[in-house]
């Protein structure tokens, strides 16, 4: 039985160049607290989210109705409404006068 050292080089001596992704030009210097590649269909949920937060401000801001969200989106009239009815939008007053403060909130999580 033949036994196979695998050698865990510390950092100091492995060549690794950062470059980051489409999100962070570096990943040390990334914003977010963990890597969207290392969680389950990260990339994907957080630009889902994304679209879904523009989706909710056009309609609520622009006043644009749900077919015109969906073409221009690219999606189907369910998707809008389905991203409609996850977030809720509140607008508060901020601390000096004529700023708002603009919450959306979706599931439980908090999204300023």
């Amino acid at each position: 039985m033949k036994l196979e050292t695998i050698m865990d080089l510390v950092p100091e001596y492995c060549r690794y160049q950062d470059e980051g992704c489409e999100l962070a030009q570096s990943c040390l210097n990334c914003p977010f607290p963990s890597c969207i590649y290392d969680e389950p269909r990260g990339r994907q949920r957080l630009l889902k989210n994304h679209r879904d937060c523009q989706i909710v401000t056009l309609f609520k801001n622009a006043a644009e109705g749900v077919p015109e969200l969906a073409i221009i989106f690219g999606i189907s009239q369910r998707t809008v409404q389905r991203a409609l009815k996850n977030y809720s939008t509140i607008i508060q007053p901020g601390n000096s006068p004529g700023e708002i403060i603009i919450s959306t909130f979706k599931r439980g999580k908090r999204y300023e």
